[in-house]
């Protein structure tokens, strides 16, 4: 089926009593009928569920549609984007291992790889797509390979392909945030990604009325004894091995869970995903051109512009668009702070995919914590403004551009 039928259809496999939703399952512990039954799902033998910090129907739901969406094995929601690349992370993390990431990544995962520090976890940082400098960033350390496909706010775009034939050539497993591009641009695992994060608060939600995170595990890595001694006994269960260890242990320990309700919410969202992504992509791409078109003393940064570094590499790996965020940069923190204020359409909100269309200053925000060196490789410079594109009317979001800008010089 095509994608937007997937989004109506897929994993809905039963309808109760009639309703063409999942009921929202608001409970905090599920009965059972006799004690055997209660003990054999405590002890993984049994499907069921007991406690929702555990599971819940609500949140499988949208676990198992997600999974197929992306076309992997199974799926673990969490409370927060943050808390879903956390659980990817530590699931197969321990103290003494090492992380390669490309160094143009969201400012909140910098601070995250930076507290896993205390926990005798480093990262080496590495120029996106710079394989040589990839390659020799290997050590017998390291344990994951991470990137996003396209970079927030840097806007760069990951050769997901080729770097998962060099992680997989030194048997380490290749984890995609795909926030920013989504499903509906492009399908990670299907290029050799093995683990796919989404901030399902973001472009999956879509209106900004929950907070939520999920993972989805491919179930292609060949999860070897010698490099992931930590999955333990879960080996034994092959592909399955991440995702179940994660189940039995960290996920359910640390208490990630996500609330039925928020995954109800997102459920909805998640069904006109590809409505609003093509409507965003779209009016991204009007926008950027425009812009670039008539002020061009402004750095306009979007991949689907010809002028893009990363035109070619979104041109042969994304499909349906180029993604619906922009950044500009227009001279000066002044300036940017200028254009922000005198905005009249978009909120100035620190989040991206919402159905509005949201700015903000990334160096006094999202990156606030990151060092100098961090924001050079990062894309975030003090005149940098991000403009997450919402599906107004294309016309109404320019004149709303034109007279910021032009007021912004008086």
């Amino acid at each position: 089926m095509g994608f937007n039928t997937d989004l109506l259809h897929i994993g809905v496999s039963e309808k109760k009593q009639g309703a063409t939703l999942p009921p929202i399952y608001q409970n905090s512990a599920f009965f059972q009928e006799v004690a055997e039954d209660l003990e054999g799902i405590f002890a993984g033998k049994k499907m069921g569920y007991c406690y929702s910090r555990v599971a819940n129907p609500t949140v499988t739901f949208f676990e198992e549609r997600i999974a197929k969406l992306e076309g992997g094995i199974g799926a673990v929601a969490c409370a927060s984007g943050m808390a879903a690349l956390s659980m990817a992370l530590l699931n197969i993390l321990e103290a003494g291992d090492e992380i390669i990431s490309s160094a143009s990544i969201y400012g909140g995962t910098i601070d995250l790889f930076r507290d896993l520090e205390a926990f005798g976890i480093k990262t080496k940082y590495v120029k996106n797509n710079d394989w040589d400098e990839i390659e020799n960033a290997f050590t017998d350390k390291t344990k994951l390979v991470f990137a996003e496909t396209i970079g927030n706010p840097c806007l760069d775009v990951t050769d997901i392909k080729k770097l998962s034939e060099i992680a997989h050539s030194h048997g380490v497993v290749l984890i995609i945030d795909n926030t920013t591009a989504t499903p509906y641009l492009i399908k990670a695992i299907k290029h050799g990604a093995d683990v796919v994060i989404n901030s399902s608060s973001k472009y999956i939600n879509g209106s900004s009325n929950s907070i939520s995170g999920i993972l989805v595990d491919g179930g292609h890595f060949k999860w070897t004894k010698e490099k992931y001694s930590v999955l333990g006994q879960h080996l034994k269960f092959g592909p399955f091995a991440y995702i179940s260890k994660l189940r039995a242990g960290l996920y359910r320990n640390i208490g990630v869970c996500l609330s039925p309700l928020n995954a109800y919410l997102n459920i909805i969202g998640l069904e006109t995903l590809g409505l609003r992504m093509k409507k965003q992509c779209e009016n991204a791409s009007i926008l950027a051109n425009w812009l670039e078109g008539n002020y061009p003393d402004i750095k306009v940064n979007y991949p689907g512009l010809k002028s893009s570094f990363w035109h070619e590499i979104a041109k042969s790996q994304l499909e349906g668009g180029y993604g619906g965020i922009i950044t500009i940069r227009v001279g000066s923190k002044e300036k940017a702070f200028s254009v922000i204020n005198n905005l009249k359409i978009p909120y100035i909100v620190s989040n991206i995919g919402d159905t509005k269309t949201l700015v903000v200053h990334p160096a006094s925000t999202i990156s606030l914590h990151s060092s100098p060196k961090e924001l050079e490789d990062a894309g975030v410079y003090d005149d940098l403004i991000r403009i997450s594109v919402g599906i107004e009317d294309v016309e109404d979001i320019i004149e709303d551009f034109k007279q910021a800008i032009e007021n912004s010089n008086k």
